[in-house]
């Protein structure tokens, strides 16, 4: 929720906005784009994933499927407990994305 709300939580701002601001304007893609199908046209910053469009899906992503998903214009932080047995995403990715888009699409839709 701190990265959702930029640094502020129960009225208390515990880290300036500009920090989330930087995440979310991605890293170069000189040095940090992806051709990971899932995130081709996003990129890597402050180890977090930019997702491709405006930076308004951003998300840590461990290799055994734990995720830490903020998506602004869903207002939706979704947190992922996961222990797949591949460390790969590309294991649980076609699976694990459309879930979390489904989701933002239903918050979206109220």
């Amino acid at each position: 929720m701190l990265v959702l709300n930029e640094g502020v939580i129960n009225g208390k701002r515990l880290f300036p906005a500009q920090a989330v601001k930087a995440i979310r304007a991605g890293g170069d893609p000189r040095k940090f784009g992806t051709d990971y199908p899932a995130l081709i046209g996003g990129s890597y910053t402050g180890l977090w994933w930019i997702y491709p469009g405006n930076g308004n899906i951003v998300a840590a992503r461990g290799v055994h499927g734990q995720t830490i998903y903020v998506d602004w214009d869903a207002d939706m932080v979704l947190v992922r407990f996961a222990s797949h047995p591949q460390s790969a995403n590309s294991a649980n990715d076609p699976t694990s994305l459309p879930a979390y888009a489904a989701l933002a699409a239903y918050l979206k839709s109220k």
